[in-house]
């Protein structure tokens, strides 16, 4: 073990996992620009594709610790900080035995076969995203390249890798021209964003929400909220995930009030669904005299479905979550017209995940999405940022307009990979 943790590694590996992250906090300082991510993005895979696997170990473990540590937060509302520090660990051997077994199987083929090491590495890095741990899909190497002047695609990628791969096994640095064909312009869009639709913005902590005795209060902000839209002539207003944490559709009373304003304005809100067997964290849609309810397609690991065999999950459960059931997902995804607009429903996770932008029964990806979140859990933190970011991404991969309200964070929509704070509080 003294081999993986000696200056000259820790000092290596730590140093990539910080180029590789930068892109993180800069945006959460407000100081992100595209020269600087670009930079520090292209100086870590450069490091990064030299390094034998005792570094790639110690730079995974520290990315997964950089871009994750706040999974951690959850356990201080279950009342479980001693279990901090060993999620963390958890979450830095996950990764670090992730980039360990890339650079592991890359030298074990290039001493087989005559492919330099590098290339195989390469490989790996391009192929990293598909890996989910524990469900959760959040690295992808690419992202670091969102707000660059180079493209987030696969080829684009793949181009990058090309380039910084061919100029370390060659050391002819011409081979680095290669990344002008991956560079994508910044866009400044001319498109107008739609104007008639209200995100909402609530400030509502985990313990506050599902405090019985503050629900009245909480729920009469939340009409207000939806009254001032209808005073400000908006045609749609959108509240965040589960602003109404009960089941909604056995609460007549709120049924009854959302629909009296439905006559006047579109309505989409997060609440708690009830099937009679399982619960379900869903979006109400309420147009006119209909309500729709769209159920969410992908779960949080732990946080509503538990990833693990049956024989564990109910153990976890048990001990974990008091016996809480997991909450159960739709097995497809949900599009609804509002004004004649079709929207993709997405909930909190779920919009950071390839799925939800599938294409239709029509071969159409989702043009438009509306994503309902509560950040409460994971805030303050750089959690929200780097969800922003995976919107960024895939909103520039496929072209998506993402509509985003947000609990405990600003609300903002996303348009051909550009952010506009619209918040509505």
């Amino acid at each position: 073990m003294s081999d993986y943790f000696n200056t000259f590694v820790l000092t290596r590996g730590l140093f990539i996992s910080l180029l590789a992250s930068a892109f993180i906090y800069l945006d959460y300082w407000g100081l992100s620009h595209p020269f600087i991510n670009t930079l520090l993005g292209l100086t870590a895979l450069y490091l990064l594709l030299q390094a034998d696997k005792k570094v790639w170990f110690i730079a995974g473990a520290g990315i997964g610790l950089l871009w994750f540590w706040w999974i951690v937060l959850s356990l201080w509302h279950y009342g479980m900080i001693w279990a901090v520090p060993i999620e963390l660990i958890i979450i830095m051997l996950t990764y670090g035995l992730m980039f360990w077994v890339i650079a592991w199987i890359s030298e074990k083929i290039s001493s087989k076969i005559p492919i330099p090491t590098v290339y195989m590495k390469a490989l790996g890095l391009l192929g990293l995203s598909y890996l989910h741990p524990f469900s959760f899909d959040w690295l992808k190497p690419e992202l670091i390249f969102v707000e660059s002047y180079l493209g987030i695609k696969k080829w684009q990628f793949a181009l990058i890798l090309l380039g910084i791969t061919l100029s370390i096994h060659t050391q002819r640095f011409y081979y680095l021209l290669l990344l002008f064909f991956a560079y994508e312009p910044r866009v400044y869009t001319t498109t107008p964003l739609e104007q008639n639709i209200a995100l909402v913005t609530t400030h509502t902590t985990v313990s506050e929400k599902w405090d019985e005795s503050m629900q009245t209060a909480h729920f009469k902000i939340l009409i207000e909220a939806i009254d001032a839209a209808i005073e400000a002539k908006k045609s749609l207003v959108v509240l965040p995930e589960s602003v109404f944490p009960v089941f909604l559709n056995h609460s007549q009373e709120l049924i009854d009030a959302l629909q009296a304003r439905a006559k006047q304005i579109s309505i989409v809100t997060g609440g708690l669904y009830w099937d009679g067997k399982t619960p379900r964290n869903s979006a109400y849609i309420f147009t006119g005299n209909t309500i729709t309810v769209a159920n969410k397609v992908v779960l949080v690991p732990f946080g509503e479905s538990n990833p693990l065999p049956d024989f564990l999950s109910d153990w976890v459960n048990k001990v974990f979550y008091d016996g809480a059931v997991d909450y159960k997902a739709s097995s497809q995804t949900t599009d609804y017209l509002v004004n004649g607009v079709r929207y993709r429903n997405a909930i909190c996770f779920e919009a950071t995940s390839e799925i939800l932008y599938s294409k239709d029964a029509n071969g159409n990806r989702p043009q438009n999405m509306i994503v309902l979140s509560n950040n409460g859990w994971f805030t303050p933190s750089t959690e929200p940022t780097l969800q922003k970011l995976l919107l960024q991404y895939y909103s520039k991969k496929y072209g998506t307009t993402i509509y985003h309200a947000v609990n405990m964070s600003e609300s903002y929509v996303v348009k051909e990979g550009l952010v506009f704070k619209t918040t509505k509080n």
